[in-house]
Formats: C-alpha cells, sequence, structure tokens
C-alpha cells in the first residue's frame, strides 16, 4: 500500500488499473452525492443523460462530422504552412521571417477574425483560416524547438559522409525529424480541438459541435452542455491516442 504514495515508486499494470477505477468512481460518487439536492451547482446525471438523447436527435453526429473536417483541413493546412515556415529557419534570409510567425501566437484570435471576415465571407472557409492562422503559429514554434533540439553530432555525421548543406538539411531534419513532426501535430491537437469550438460557436453558419454549445448556453440547457463536454473531451483523448499509435506503428524506433 505505501507504493502507490511513494514517489517514483514504479507499480503493475493492475494496481495501475485499480487506482484508476477508484479515481473515476469517486468521481462519479461526488457527482451523485453533489446533484441530490434541490440546489447544485452542476446537473445531474439524469439530465445529462437527456441532453445526450436530445443532442442525438437534433443530429449530434452531423455535427461531429462537421466539426472533424473542419479540424482535419484546419490542420493540414496548417501543418504545411508550418513546415514550410520550420524547414526554412535554418536559411539565414529566411530565419527572421520564421521567428516572426511564431510571435503571432500572443495575439487573441477575436481581433484577428475581424479582418479575416473582411477578405472572406463564406463561413466555413472564414472558420478554416482563423484555425490555421493560429495553429501556424504554434506549429511553427513546436517545430523550430525541434530543430534546436537536434544534437550536434548528427550535422557532424551527415557532414562526414560528404552531404552538402542542402542534403543536411533533407537527410537530418526533414527525414530525420518526421517522428517528432508527427508527435507536434498531436500535442498541438488539443490547441486546435479547443479553439475549433471557440470558432464554431463565433461562426454559427456551418454549424458543428460549437454551435451546438452556443445554443445550450443560449437557452440555459445545462445538462446539454455538460454532455457536449463529455463528447468533445472523448473525441479529443481519441484523436490524440490514435494519432500517437499511428506515430509508434509506423516510426517504431520512437518507442524507444
Amino acid at each position: 500500500m505505501i507504493k502507490i504514495v511513494t514517489p517514483f515508486e514504479k507499480i503493475s499494470k493492475s494496481q495501475t488499473t485499480i487506482i484508476l477505477a477508484a479515481w473515476v468512481a469517486l468521481i462519479f460518487l461526488i457527482w451523485f452525492v453533489g446533484t441530490s439536492g434541490q440546489k447544485h451547482l452542476f446537473p445531474s446525471p439524469a439530465q445529462v443523460f437527456d441532453g445526450f438523447s436530445g443532442l442525438y436527435k437534433e443530429g449530434l453526429v452531423v455535427h461531429i462530422w462537421n466539426s472533424l473536417i473542419l479540424c482535419f483541413i484546419s490542420i493540414f493546412l496548417a501543418t504545411t504552412i508550418a513546415l514550410l515556415f520550420a524547414y526554412s529557419w535554418p536559411i539565414p534570409l529566411l530565419k527572421p521571417v520564421s521567428e516572426f510567425v511564431t510571435k503571432f501566437r500572443f495575439l487573441p484570435f477575436t481581433g484577428l477574425s475581424f479582418y479575416i471576415t473582411l477578405v472572406i465571407h463564406d463561413a466555413r472557409n472564414m472558420q478554416i483560416w482563423i484555425m490555421v492562422i493560429f495553429l501556424t503559429t504554434f506549429l511553427t514554434t513546436s517545430l523550430i524547438a525541434v530543430i534546436k533540439d537536434i544534437p550536434e553530432e548528427e550535422f557532424d555525421h551527415a557532414k562526414t559522409l560528404k552531404c552538402n548543406r542542402w542534403e543536411v538539411l533533407w537527410q537530418v531534419i526533414v527525414l530525420g525529424r518526421i517522428d517528432y513532426v508527427i508527435d507536434a501535430i498531436r500535442q498541438n491537437l488539443a490547441i486546435t480541438w479547443m479553439m475549433l469550438v471557440t470558432v464554431e460557436s463565433i461562426v454559427v453558419a456551418s454549424g458543428g459541435l460549437g454551435f451546438l454549445i452556443k445554443n445550450s448556453d443560449k437557452f440555459m440547457n445545462h445538462g446539454r452542455i455538460i454532455a457536449l463536454q463529455i463528447i468533445i473531451l472523448l473525441i479529443g483523448l481519441f484523436l490524440d491516442w490514435s494519432i500517437n499509435f499511428l506515430r509508434k506503428a509506423i516510426f517504431r524506433y520512437s518507442k524507444i
């Protein structure tokens, strides 16, 4: 018993499963007890279940699909742009441009979305490019950090193999760090998924999970709001697990 409260102690998988099950049971117990009275902060499990039922009848699957499509298109475009900035970072002429792009992550997207609406009038494209601009800044920052962390020995090894500067860039940075790129995408996917719901709640014309949250909040339907939060969390965890699984399956050496 003392092992589970000792720092850095290694425990078995069965013990880990028991601990996780105990915490989950405690959360549900607190939820049931905390919502058993007449006044409570969170909706009861019955209200949340009704929220799931109501959302499904109103086309929950379609809205989830719309959000996933928006997420995948945004992350594909942002990854393509961020890779161009990151791979051009070692070039002295283009390095300031890449560094400048990373600074945009401090800007609030509410103000920038105003200027995007002046250029783009279609709701779906507006959502996509708001997402792309902000995801590009965070992803470029992560990818440049990956390049900075490459040991100097790898560059020296490529030079001893008579590689020129462009071959070093291709072999060491591009090919040698593909698994790191996938992991950076996985880490930034949480930002994408969180921002996606916010963007959809601002530009509601194309539907999505953000639209459902906005609509539920408008009518003070807290059961539906908690149900949507659970759905968003589960989808986000599944996407994170899927990308991590693919990375380990394709690049087996990354498990080491």
